[in-house]
């Protein structure tokens, strides 16, 4: 696989939909905007909020992006996670996550992690497309709950994360797309960091170490499934 041409432009395979921003509108400007912050190749910057610029509009408009970048590098290994090779959605022994939207599936089950990604992005995806959530109409209020839906949004696509460092990053890295890996999880985990947006710490242990690593711009390299996992296990639900 030629990860450049995977990687390049608006028709890369994705694992769902991209979801984009209507041109002429103020969140296709702010999109415009924080790509090119993130052009100029600082990941720190590109996460601030703009001066006089509304926190929802920006927290909407980089969850559609992050959403994007996630379900791009998922796709990535797509083929590879399957049934039988991912039969639980984990990162590593110690962290499984359970699968519950308060909906349609009220208590958390256990299920494989493409089966988990699906339920997620397409999850995400619905509430993206939910104008009482997201509203993209001037003058719609954006929700009261919204800052704890983006939270939770955040929170769960960070398994994604987890998950292919934990599991797919020698076929990321065999692809030669762990570098490209590595500067989006670093990019994703700066705005977690600049707005809060996942403020239980053990929700990040099983990466903790590699975000440290990044972030301080040491040379990172991929978690230990043993080291990297806090004593004790942990199963994320919801």
């Amino acid at each position: 696989m030629n990860i450049g041409k995977f990687l390049a432009g608006d028709k890369a395979k994705t694992f769902k939909p991209k979801k984009s921003h209507r041109v002429g509108t103020k969140r296709y400007d702010l999109h415009k905007h924080a790509q090119a912050t993130l052009g100029a190749g600082n990941l720190r910057d590109a996460v601030t909020l703009p001066e006089g610029e509304d926190e929802h509009e920006w927290l909407a408009v980089n969850t559609v992006d992050f959403f994007n970048e996630i379900n791009l590098l998922y796709g990535i290994v797509a083929e590879f996670c399957t049934e039988q090779a991912c039969p639980v959605m984990c990162a590593g022994p110690k962290y499984e996550y359970m699968w519950a939207d308060g909906v349609q599936i009220r208590k958390p089950i256990a299920v494989s992690a493409p089966r988990y990604v699906d339920y997620l992005m397409t999850w995400v995806q619905n509430l993206l497309d939910d104008e009482k959530v997201f509203p993209t109409q001037l003058g719609v209020p954006f929700p009261p709950d919204f800052f704890e839906r983006v939270q939770n949004i955040f929170k769960r696509l960070f398994r994604v994360y987890a998950h292919i460092y934990y599991c797919h990053f020698e076929k990321m890295t065999s692809l030669g797309a762990e570098p490209h890996l590595n500067t989006c999880f670093k990019h994703y985990m700066y705005f977690v960091y600049e707005f809060n947006l996942i403020p239980k710490r053990e929700e990040l242990a099983p990466l903790q170490e590699l975000i440290d690593k990044l972030l301080d711009k040491r040379p990172a390299a991929p978690p230990d499934a043993g080291a990297s996992a806090s004593a004790g296990a942990s199963a994320g639900e919801g």
